[in-house]
């Protein structure tokens, strides 16, 4: 489904006091975590729905449970997400938890999607400032430490106003995204 979550595929199917669960997850955050105990997945409740926005819903379905296969770590836009476990392809085949694990009502995993994205796209922002911060750190200690042409990078022109204008570039998109969370 990428990031238009209407397009998901994966079906939940009601079966009395069940969902049943059939589907893949290209990646699911932290999937690879040896804590992760839990998966929140979103399918589809009402495929055939006028409202296309009202077709999904959320639920909880513990890593444990039969059909249920964490089939392959993955990168995902060149990030291995380490610090939270690693992202995880999963397939979900006949997968039958309680209707009580369901989050919020049926149909409402587009509006709870919704909600959780745009403070997520903020973090992402920040965390990749905090990327450009640490890059220009080590572009000024690499100035500092290599002499070229008889003397240290940092005291030639043109290192200093790449410097400078990574510099301003940086702070630029530090006030937007700060603006943008505001």
């Amino acid at each position: 489904a990428s990031s238009d979550a209407t397009n998901i595929e994966t079906r939940m199917i009601r079966d009395g006091d069940d969902y049943v669960i059939n589907g893949r997850k290209w990646y699911i955050s932290g999937a690879m975590n040896p804590d992760c105990a839990v998966f929140i997945v979103m399918g589809k409740t009402d495929p055939d729905g006028e409202d296309i926005r009202r077709q999904q819903s959320m639920i909880l379905v513990p890593r444990d449970t039969p059909g249920v296969e964490v089939r392959r770590a993955m990168q995902v836009y060149g990030y291995e997400d380490h610090s939270h476990g690693g992202h995880a392809e999963v397939v979900f085949r006949d997968v039958r938890v309680p209707a009580a694990n369901l989050i919020g009502e049926e149909g409402g995993g587009f509006a709870i999607a919704q909600a959780r994205l745009g403070p997520g796209r903020i973090h992402h922002c920040m965390r990749l400032i905090g990327m450009a911060e640490r890059a220009i750190e080590l572009m000024c200690r690499r100035a500092v430490a290599r002499t070229a042409f008889g003397k240290p990078l940092a005291a030639q022109g043109v290192v200093q106003n790449w410097i400078a204008d990574a510099r301003v570039t940086v702070e630029q998109l530090r006030l937007l995204v700060l603006k943008t969370a505001w």
